[in-house]
């Protein structure tokens, strides 16, 4: 199981929204497999000193809110573009655009769309997102729902279900495009291009782009020069105390890439865990030995801050836990690899090399 990009940090049904991938198809399983036991079970439930001045104005303080490109893009339609699923997609408008996944919908918004959208998933938690109706049950989409709106096209990845209701949609006649989810830094430009060219606006996409890439390279400019010294060893936890769910994230976690490109070691993957997530364990923790721990704001935030985190098995005997070391990140950013991903990356790049690190 991979964590989604997409995981809903609020609201009653946030357990739910554990989702079925985890920010392709390989990331969308991720969370399908360890996380289905939660889903079953119940439903869900983030210090450093300032953040890199390059990405300070774009840091927590507007973490809920996307930042539009200047002006909206007047899209040139039709386009017919390769859904990920195999079809030929054609677009003839986007005058009503529903999102299926938070991270689609952010580049939406991002590319200058926003007024078009007219419904959400429940994981499009920014600000600008929050009026528009949610067409997910848990985190199932409604095909009904969604077909009350009237689209003229629908945004999916590879993972958005289930399948009657993708099939629903399609056989109505709306145009629906499929797209590889991201799981990692290198798939961010991939996805703005792929929307933004089935939306008609490729030059906002490549704008998009590039503005992203940027202030991601800048961010990692502020990085610290580990050349006389080790890397800090990170592990991406997934944790949901209310459904007693505590996972160790390997390889395909989603995480790695972020911990590598703020100067980390992703402890997981490096100490042997080839695949997405596995059950904390005493023995686990000792061989990934973590210096600092990455979590999502309300897993945090579910076993009790700090306090409670260290009562995990295995957790306080760790550098990390000895050190009462967390970064947190909000849950509805922190995997998405998209438009905002350079702020995740300053959040991480502040409270892990921040004086003592973060300690709760």
């Amino acid at each position: 199981m991979r964590i989604s990009q997409d995981f809903a940090p609020t609201g009653p049904d946030a357990a739910t929204t554990a989702r079925r991938r985890p920010a392709g198809g390989r990331a969308a399983a991720a969370l399908t497999a360890a996380l289905a036991l939660a889903l079953v079970l119940t439903g869900c439930g983030g210090g450093g000193d300032a953040a890199p001045k390059s990405a300070s104005a774009r840091s927590s303080a507007d973490a809920d809110r996307v930042e539009p490109l200047a002006g909206a893009p007047k899209p040139k339609l039709p386009v017919t573009v390769d859904s990920a699923d195999g079809k030929k997609v054609t677009i003839g408008s986007t005058d009503r655009i529903v999102p299926l996944t938070g991270s689609l919908s952010e580049i939406v918004f991002t590319l200058g769309l926003g007024e078009q959208v007219v419904a959400r998933d429940i994981t499009a938690t920014f600000e600008q997102a929050a009026r528009l109706p949610v067409v997910t049950r848990a985190h199932d989409v409604s095909a009904e729902s969604v077909l009350s709106l009237k689209p003229t096209i629908v945004l999916a990845d590879t993972t958005t279900g289930p399948s009657e209701a993708i099939d629903q949609i399609r056989d109505a006649g709306i145009p629906l495009l499929v797209v590889e989810p991201a799981q990692g830094l290198d798939d961010v430009g991939r996805r703005i291009d792929t929307v933004a060219e089935a939306l008609g606006v490729p030059s906002a996409g490549a704008e998009l782009k590039e503005r992203t890439e940027k202030r991601i390279a800048d961010v990692q400019k502020t990085v610290p020069d580990h050349t006389n010294g080790e890397k800090p060893r990170v592990a991406f936890l997934y944790l949901r105390g209310s459904a007693s769910v505590y996972l160790l994230g390997g390889a395909e976690s989603g995480a790695s890439s972020l911990l590598e490109a703020a100067g980390a070691v992703d402890a997981g993957k490096e100490s042997g865990l080839d695949k997405d997530f596995t059950a904390i364990t005493s023995e686990a923790l000792a061989k990934a030995a973590p210096d600092a721990i990455l979590l999502m704001t309300k897993g945090f935030e579910s076993v009790g801050g700090m306090d409670g985190l260290v009562r995990i098995p295995g957790i306080a005997e760790t550098p990390a836990g000895m050190d009462r070391r967390v970064v947190t990140v909000d849950d509805g950013v922190l995997l998405n690899y998209g438009p905002r991903t350079d702020r995740v990356l300053t959040e991480i790049v502040a409270q892990l090399y921040a004086k003592g690190g973060k300690g709760r």
